[in-house]
């Protein structure tokens, strides 16, 4: 296993996978951090230079790093947003849930809203398996998405207390920048071909945090390109690793669970069955969503776009319900709920207990 702090550069571009040309469409958007998908991307094509592959042999590049949709003996978790303070003290940062409410404006602190059961001649949309409520005690406000949290203060959170956020712009700026199209056999430029290209520069001593299993021979450190126009990275590899937070064995009675990474279900926002996740009993009892994400890409070996799929975006939060048998599957890849790309980092998850207000 080898952990990597990924420092930028320069700037970063990271995007959805959507086609993208001046005429389509004008303005191309980052996310930050950039999805598993796309991290797995960089990190094979890194190993491939790493083991002085033939990029012109498909069968060695096959051999050493497997397909588009078999990924062979990689493992990966991440990436996350992550400031390394000294070689040694690395503190990742995650979105916030979505079940908070903003309790101070300007301290930035947060708080996870109250369970209360769903009372008699009450009515609801949800379906009848959720019966609990999320609600604020005071006046309710509007979600903020550029907020996170470092690990420690996410784990209070989850555990419900009141805790401090950081705004996104003291750990990563947004640059944007303009062009034109060009007609390169005339050598002059397109009328109606201008376009804005939105960039991403991580703040001092700011980065991304990835854990990499299944390749070894990687140098200490390192420069790789990543993302959009093949901007540089330079990595390091971690002398410490970063434990991931545990989850419960057995599950408590009333548990959460808290999706670091996007997660994919063939039942939209819903797997078919729990089952195939949890030993045990469990009932989803509450659930807290943000806007899902379109995630696709482009396939090089085919030269089309791969079908875009809408996944449950990180910082979401499912209650559950649970038997004292109640147990994680043993065998899922890395602990992950997702029903697709366990093995690149999707549906990377911390447990927390859960009590009613």
């Amino acid at each position: 296993m080898m952990q990597l702090f990924l420092e930028a550069s320069d700037v970063w571009l990271f995007r959805d996978g959507k086609p993208f040309d001046a005429f389509s469409d004008h303005r191309a958007l980052t996310f930050f951090p950039p999805f598993p998908s796309v991290m797995q991307g960089a990190i094979r094509s890194h190993h491939l230079v790493v083991r002085k592959v033939d990029l012109r042999d498909k069968n060695k590049i096959e051999a050493e790093v497997g397909t588009a949709n078999d990924y062979k003996h990689l493992r990966m978790r991440g990436p996350f947003i992550a400031q390394m303070k000294d070689e040694t003290n690395v503190i990742r940062y995650f979105p916030i849930p979505a079940d908070t409410t903003l309790e101070k404006e300007h301290g930035h602190q947060f708080r996870s809203l109250s369970l209360k059961p769903i009372s008699e001649g009450v009515l609801t949309s949800v379906p009848s398996e959720l019966s609990f409520l999320l609600w604020s005690q005071g006046d309710p406000k509007k979600g903020d998405f550029n907020q996170w949290l470092s690990e420690s203060e996410l784990l209070r959170c989850l555990a419900g207390e009141t805790v401090t956020a950081v705004p996104s712009n003291k750990l990563f700026e947004r640059e944007n920048r303009f062009g034109i199209g060009r007609d390169d056999l005339r050598r002059t430029t397109k009328e109606g071909a201008l376009y804005e290209v939105e960039f991403v520069r991580p703040c001092t001593n700011f980065g991304l945090w990835i854990e990499v299993n299944g390749y070894e021979d990687w140098p200490q450190e390192g420069l790789l390109r990543i993302g959009g126009e093949g901007h540089g990275a330079i990595f390091k590899q971690m002398s410490s690793p970063l434990p991931w937070p545990a989850i419960p064995d057995p599950l408590p009675d009333r548990f959460n669970v808290y999706f670091a990474t996007p997660t994919y279900f063939e039942g939209g926002w819903l797997p078919l069955s729990w089952d195939k996740f949890f030993d045990g009993k469990v009932t989803l009892r509450a659930v807290a969503l943000n806007r899902y994400h379109s995630i696709g890409g482009f396939d090089l070996a085919r030269g089309k776009q791969k079908p875009a799929r809408r996944y449950v975006p990180a910082g979401s939060v499912y209650y559950f319900e649970c038997d004292e048998r109640a147990r994680l599957k043993p065998g899922l890849v890395q602990n992950s709920i997702t029903d697709l790309g366990a093995e690149i980092g999707f549906g990377q998850i911390i447990i927390a207990e859960w009590e009613e207000a």
